[in-house]
């Protein structure tokens, strides 16, 4: 995925480049699997797995964020419970998209420049 415009400028197998900063599983930035809203890139160290619990979205959660945008990994290989899309709800973000991350970050970029309230989990490998 390659987005000139950005933020997310590129993103291939375990590394983002977000704002001209590369996150990748080499120890980059703050590596495969990223949180980004308002912003700022943070590493989700939550994310455990192939199955999304609740307690790995409660950074989002925390947020004031109208749209989250799950990126379930390049091939999809993360399962969203239906309880952590609950979740999600419970806290008040009105729509979420689960996508593979290639498309994730598509998604998050086109939000972003239509002034969205728009924040990413994404999972860079799998």
């Amino acid at each position: 995925m390659k987005d000139l415009d950005g933020p997310i400028e590129a993103f291939e197998w375990s590394r983002f480049q977000i704002n001209g900063q590369i996150h990748s599983a080499e120890g980059q930035g703050a590596g495969k699997d990223i949180f980004l809203w308002d912003g700022r890139v943070s590493s989700w160290t939550a994310r455990k797995g192939h199955q999304l619990k609740p307690n790995m979205v409660a950074s989002a959660c925390k947020e004031d964020i109208e749209i989250l945008v799950i990126g379930n990994g390049v091939h999809g290989a993360i399962e969203v419970t239906e309880k952590t899309k609950e979740t999600i709800r419970a806290a008040g973000i009105k729509k979420v998209i689960i996508q593979k991350t290639p498309e994730a970050c598509v998604t998050y970029n086109r939000y972003i420049h239509e002034g969205a309230n728009v924040a990413l989990l994404a999972h860079g490998t799998c």
